[in-house]
């Protein structure tokens, strides 16, 4: 990702490039993880391709206003609040570094998201996506072994792509995870999984490029698989094993889903999951709840009786 972070940078207009490649510098300095950096960079280099020429000092609220409507309408409301966060990172900068007297989101009110349940992904599904890799084959166990880390620890695709193999204790049957806001935690994960990542490291010590520190190898040449790597392959995965709209996200809201549906801690969850926020379990856990309540009202026949 490094390398599009550069690509996204050398891509930018004249008048956008020496402001991007100076907030990335101060985004490096305050220990920003890598995908952060990326994801906040694209947006103000998509605000900057929409604006056309404009440079950031003349962005007005219309033109902010205008880039929300044309997310929302081309992605989604929930992309377009996500690119309201990074560019109100990007402005902020501006003011504080006295290029601008007012950011231009001052005034912007962010998009609401429609209150919708998560997605999740079934046990059956996740066992037809398995059933595309029981191969001995190099790509099967690795494929094997990320998508058993996906669904057993339901963590987030950055964490599992920027794995090193350092990171994993086989021993203790635990793996820790590098988490958003540079916030590392231990995670353990049950036999199958473990079992999983014994085949894939056994067939990654064969290969050319096992002197990497990384933990997932592409399966040709020396390169580390990297996150878009990791959801062309789920992709690819579910397309096989007929189920659709696999991503990564969908085995976290699932573990959110089953731990509390099986009744269990807030807190633990929130620790296990990375969470620093309440919004997040809550927001998480209302598919869980529905059921709940589905399950409770089909028991207790309301109104069904008479």
């Amino acid at each position: 990702m490094s390398a599009e972070v550069d690509r996204l940078l050398a891509g930018a207009p004249d008048t956008w490039k020496g402001f991007l490649r100076d907030w990335d510098r101060c985004l490096r300095a305050a220990n920003h993880p890598l995908t952060t950096r990326y994801n906040y960079l694209l947006a103000a280099r998509q605000l900057a391709a929409f604006v056309d020429n404009t440079g950031p000092s003349a962005v007005s609220k219309a033109d902010i206003e205008s880039f929300q409507v044309w997310m929302i309408q081309t992605r989604s409301a929930s992309t377009a609040l996500n690119k309201y966060k990074a560019l109100q990172q990007f402005f902020r900068w501006l003011v504080d570094d006295e290029e601008i007297e007012r950011s231009p989101l001052a005034k912007v009110r962010q998009p609401r998201q429609p209150a919708k349940l998560i997605p999740i992904i079934s046990e059956v599904d996740t066992t037809l996506i398995l059933g595309t890799c029981r191969g001995r084959g190099f790509a099967d166990l690795r494929d094997a072994a990320i998508i058993r880390l996906l669904s057993n620890t339901g963590a987030r695709l950055a964490e599992i792509a920027n794995l090193d193999l350092g990171d994993v204790d086989m021993d203790r049957d635990t793996i820790r995870y590098h988490g958003k806001g540079a916030k590392d935690r231990m995670v353990r994960f049950g036999p199958k999984t473990g079992r999983a990542l014994s085949r894939y490291l056994r067939v990654r010590a064969t290969r050319h490029a096992r002197v990497s520190s990384r933990l997932w190898l592409a399966t040709r040449g020396e390169e580390p698989l990297l996150a878009n790597g990791i959801k062309a392959m789920l992709r690819r995965r579910g397309k096989a094993a007929g189920v659709a709209g696999v991503h990564a996200h969908r085995w976290r809201h699932n573990y959110a889903h089953q731990w509390k549906k099986a009744g269990g801690d807030t807190g633990d969850l929130m620790l296990v999951l990375g969470w620093s926020s309440e919004d997040m379990p809550r927001r998480y856990g209302a598919s869980a709840a529905a059921e709940r309540a589905q399950d409770t009202q089909a028991r207790l026949r309301i109104g069904d009786d008479v």
